[in-house]
């Protein structure tokens, strides 16, 4: 299963419009969320990890041969 990281974004923002109280708990509640809201972002931006192939070598040391 797949996470939906922009439902989750859509989710993290509206408690983030819910939490407009001006108190110390308030102000804290906002700071992390801002904070898992960050992460979700780079998560839901992340590029995959490619698997690099390796290039097949020349027997000549790689250094292709030169036109006539």
């Amino acid at each position: 299963m797949k996470s939906d990281f922009a439902a989750a974004h859509l989710h993290l923002d509206r408690a983030c419009h819910y939490l407009r109280g001006d108190d110390e708990t308030s102000r804290a509640a906002l700071q992390a969320l801002d904070l898992v809201i960050d992460a979700v972002a780079a998560a839901q931006h992340a590029r995959p990890v490619a698997d690099v192939l390796p290039f097949p070598r020349r027997s000549n040391g790689g250094v292709p041969p030169l036109a006539s």
